[in-house]
């Protein structure tokens, strides 16, 4: 019987191609994932390695407030020069020196512009010379206070040289100092992990980057001989005290990596989110052609059947063919996920700013064994129907015919009606109801079964909705005919369009959530914020863009400005709670900038939102505890509670309490304008003075407003590329249904083309199914992603979602791509047609 099997397996190589396409898709993507993730992974192990081979221990004040990697950079706590000569009175110290590293180190170009980085750092040092990796290559380190130093990657991007005058933002307003020289690393590197490094003079490094003299972020020490790191680690830490971290270069290299790959886990496991989307989808276009081959193989099975084959072993043939698949499959998937993955390190290295030296490209195990067990399981899941549905043929009435007719489509519905009701109840008790931390889980599996539930019930709304779509297309004989292939088999059209269905009501979903939040900003904004003209930057890094505080001053001195302000965030701890503050030099001036009226705070009170005195517990006279990045912790007491959305954040601090913050410039600045003044008036003069600021702009607020929802058009965007493999298996869906029905109406088409369906009616023929089966697809995907976006969007409403936007736009373009899809997917079947032989076609068995 496996004989058997393969033989007829190896006879039919287009079958085999075409079963496995979506198996191979899916693994590409898990198996791309794995590969990806593990490449940059031993990518910064390697990277935290180098950067701290020559680190004995290093010693650095306990951070103020703890940053995860997912809540910014850490600020690191100054640590006094004091401490420094204590180290250095220490048994088994060679050498101890001072370090400032910090990031915000933002060097302006010679066209006037930032550089920019999309994820390393822009860091600003103090020179202390070279060591066994960093080397100089032009020059000398800076002597003097305008003196300055950067890495060679810093000098490619802004275009200096040796001698030239370079305008610096740190966390005083732009300086400019004259370039002595440029360093490298060894390995002929311009940088370590692509980042952008400027070296000052220690005081000015101390003063710029942490705003006070005499202190440092780290201490490096070098160990004495026979003395090892973790010795000299051990004695170091209990002299120093509990205040202190001491760590040797070994534990650093570690504990940087591990933050880093905590980012990439979570990148990790939405890739891998997608790639589940995609064999999801996989296992229709799978069940579906099983389904058409087992039809297709309905006089085989039943001669098997008649010489003595039982009901298991033509179950264990179908199985057989299926598990043949998924093993091919898994390699080709494998080996395709290998090449992806590397591409994507490739890709992640450039963006990155191409300073990333990556890590010879591997195959992890869990990459090896995660695609042969997604790739036989998919497999062998979705042909466990189609083999049970083979095992029933009965032998006589099959040999009498080439295909087994159509069932009753009352169990399916019924189990669909179940399976819809399931999805849909867990998906409203995780929208609407507190499940507390099993929210997440049942939005997910509601979302999956739901998916399920309408995929077993497309069956028995396909046949009026598709001949409803194919009476488009009735205005000629090619188009009848497609209409009526399109609905001849309501199961096998359901299962091709189910698979297009998740794609589009994926992507329909997110655009409607999207959308309707983006639309409830801008009906916010326009009826909250007062501000005519706004002060911001694009952030592309986890420091935000700043500007000099003394633009503010000068703004407010313009003729026609009623107010002027800026607004200071920063993380800080509250209660042993991570939380995101805002401050103001005076919160009376922000308040009718912004809108509204508050009374200014004294430098020990803050002004607290509703909610947040709501979930805190607190009210007017309260007292709190507030540790902010640098600084000492302070009591502060609770002045007044304001409205939601009155202000902007929901902890107002006062000026007092911005020295203290990790960044001591503003991130955002409001400008209100009197009664009649036109913002063209005012706002070019507020452009002009942020002229020494590049890295932020001033706009209108309509145009500010625009901006900001922008942002969910770039997350639309983002979903519909990762989605886009889904989408493309559902493509290949068509392709291989249609494909396989030409294969499995070879004589029939053989008769139509006996009795004067010429080549072309018949391409036209194919193309009218193909496009029918597309449209219902997407018809499916839009109504089902329009309702389910429309549910999260209500739920959200707590959240600021006000109002449900349908994108009428968007639905309308996914339905015409669907039917240029199935324009597409019809080429090479209708093709195949055409060219069949008459005579053969007809003679054909």
């Amino acid at each position: 019987m496996v004989r058997a099997t393969l033989k007829s397996l190896l006879a039919r190589k287009l079958r085999l191609v075409l079963s496995g396409l979506a198996v191979v898709l899916g693994v590409m993507f898990v198996s791309g994932t794995f590969v990806l993730t593990d490449t940059l992974n031993r990518t910064f192990d390697s990277l935290f390695s180098d950067v701290y081979s020559s680190t004995d221990v290093s010693v650095s004040a306990k951070p103020k407030v703890e940053v995860s990697e997912f809540e910014g950079e850490q600020v690191a706590a100054p640590l006094p020069a004091a401490a420094i000569d204590k180290i250095k009175t220490q048994p088994g110290v060679r050498a101890a020196v001072g370090r400032v590293d910090a990031d915000g180190a933002r060097v302006i170009g010679s066209d006037g512009k930032v550089l920019t980085s999309m994820g390393p750092p822009r860091i600003g040092s103090n020179w202390t010379g070279t060591d066994a990796i960093m080397e100089l290559r032009e020059g000398r380190g800076p002597e003097a206070t305008g003196e300055i130093a950067m890495n060679a990657t810093t000098a490619e991007l802004s275009g200096y040289r040796v001698g030239d005058t370079v305008p610096v933002l740190t966390q005083q307003p732009k300086r400019e100092f004259t370039l002595v020289g440029i360093w490298g690393y060894s390995g002929d590197r311009d940088s370590i992990g692509g980042a952008q490094e400027v070296a000052f003079t220690t005081p000015v490094a101390q003063e710029l980057m942490l705003g006070e003299k005499d202190v440092f972020t780290s201490v490096t020490v070098q160990a004495a001989d026979g003395v090892s790191p973790e010795q000299l680690r051990d004695r170091l830490a209990p002299a120093l005290g509990a205040d202190y971290e001491v760590k040797t270069g070994d534990d650093l290299a570690e504990e940087s990596s591990a933050s880093i790959k905590e980012g990439l886990g979570f990148f990790n496991q939405i890739l891998l989110g997608f790639a589940g989307i995609a064999l999801f989808v996989g296992i229709f276009i799978i069940l579906n052609t099983f389904s058409i081959v087992v039809a297709q193989r309905t006089r085989e099975l039943a001669l098997l059947r008649a010489i003595g084959a039982s009901r298991r072993q033509v179950i264990n043939s179908v199985l057989v063919e299926a598990v043949v698949v998924g093993l091919i499959a898994s390699v080709l998937g494998l080996a395709a996920g290998v090449g992806a993955g590397a591409g994507l390190a490739a890709l992640f290295s450039n963006l990155g700013g191409g300073g990333l030296d990556l890590a010879p490209v591997g195959v992890p195990p869990v990459a090896i064994i995660s695609s042969f067990l997604v790739g036989l399981v998919v497999t062998v899941v979705a042909a466990v129907l189609p083999a049970l549905r083979a095992s029933r043929i009965a032998p006589v009435a099959a040999m009498q015919d080439v295909a087994t007719p159509d069932r009753p489509l009352t169990r399916i519905t019924v189990a669909g009606t179940i399976v819809t009701a399931a999805g849909a109840s867990a998906l409203g008790v995780g929208l609407f109801a507190d499940a507390g931390d099993a929210d997440l889980w049942l939005i997910f599996g509601g979302v999956l079964v739901t998916f399920v539930g309408v995929a077993l019930l497309t069956p028995l709304i396909s046949k009026p909705v598709v001949s409803l779509l194919g009476r488009l297309f009735s205005w000629s004989v090619p188009g009848r005919l497609g209409r009526l292939n399109s609905g001849r088999n309501p199961r096998r059209t359901a299962i091709t369009a189910a698979a297009l269905m998740v794609g589009i009501a994926l992507v329909t979903g997110v655009t409607v959530v999207m959308d309707s939040a983006k639309s409830s900003l801008k009906t916010e904004a326009a009826s909250i914020l007062k501000s005519q003209i706004m002060i911001s930057g694009d952030q592309n890094g986890p420091r935000p863009p700043t500007f000099d505080p003394a633009v503010i001053q000068k703004t407010d001195q313009i003729p026609g400005v009623r107010a002027a302000a800026a607004m200071y965030n920063d993380l800080v701890a509250v209660g042993g709670d991570r939380e995101y503050v805002t401050a103001t030099e005076d919160l009376a001036i922000l308040a009718q900038a912004y809108g509204t009226n508050a009374a200014t705070l004294r430098d020990d009170q803050i002004a607290v939102s509703q909610p947040q005195a709501t979930d805190s517990g607190w009210q007017t006279g309260t007292k709190v505890s507030i540790q902010t990045s640098r600084g000492d912790e302070r009591t502060y007491t609770v002045s007044s509670v304001f409205a939601e959305n009155t202000l902007p954040g929901s902890i107002i601090m006062p000026g007092a309490a911005i020295k203290d913050f990790g960044i001591t410039q503003p991130t955002f600045g409001f400008v209100r304008l009197d009664d009649g003044v036109p913002v063209s008036a005012v706002l070019p003069q507020v452009k002009a003075l942020l002229a020494d600021s590049p890295e932020v702009s001033a706009t209108d607020q309509e145009t500010w407003v625009n901006a900001q929802a922008a942002q969910f058009d770039q997350i639309i965007t983002m979903i519909q590329i990762l989605l886009g493999l889904a989408i493309l298996i559902a493509v290949l869906g068509v392709i291989n249904t249609l494909a396989l029905s030409v294969l499995e109406r070879t004589r029939e088409l053989g008769l139509l083309r006996a009795v004067g369906l010429g080549r072309a009616q018949t391409m036209r023929m194919v193309t009218v199914e193909a496009v029918v089966i597309s449209v219902f697809g997407a018809l499916l995907g839009v109504a089902v992603g329009a309702g389910m976006g429309s549910a999260v969007a209500r739920a959200l409403e707590d959240d600021g979602i006000s109002q449900i936007v349908l994108p009428w736009g968007r639905m309308g373009t996914y339905l015409g791509l669907a039917a240029l899809v199935g324009v597409v997917a019809a080429v090479a079947p209708a093709i195949r047609a055409a060219r069949l032989n008459i005579l053969n076609a007809i003679a054909h068995d």
